[in-house]
């Protein structure tokens, strides 16, 4: 399995950024995905990574701990789960961001591999918290 972890402080309050990250359609389009649909709990996205175009199935999942987290059921990864936890933190808010994931060789062979794929999701997560630190307390 591999991790890519985000971590930022964030100046708004932990109810806020919460609140923010739950409105998961606008908080997943923030992290560049070119689609982005949510019925009930699935989530479908698509984007593009280099000449490859990924589409992925999520689930959105109970976990007491997160404010959010959503494993894949289908798509390019063997298995992919995040989790977004928020926290108080002088004022504001910590956000820390975990993505886990093994890739199916089979499906996904010569055009991605681990780099690639860590250095789009620290892309994308970090797409999501400067949309976070933009809304602030508004």
């Amino acid at each position: 399995m591999n991790t890519v972890s985000v971590r930022r402080r964030v100046d708004a309050s932990p109810e806020r950024v919460r609140e923010h990250v739950r409105d998961v359609v606008p908080f997943m389009e923030a992290a560049g995905f070119d689609t982005v649909e949510l019925e009930g709990d699935e989530l479908r996205i698509e984007n593009r990574v280099g000449i490859l175009g990924i589409e992925l199935t999520l689930e959105l999942v109970d976990d007491e701990d997160a404010t959010l987290a959503y494993e894949q059921r289908d798509g390019v990864f063997e298995s992919m789960r995040t989790t977004y936890h928020v926290a108080p933190d002088d004022g504001g808010s910590e956000v820390v961001a975990e993505t886990t994931f093994a890739l199916d060789v089979a499906v996904v062979g010569d055009f991605l591999d681990t780099t690639v794929i860590e250095r789009q999701r620290k892309k994308e997560l970090s797409a999501q918290f400067d949309y976070l630190e933009a809304l602030g307390d508004t």
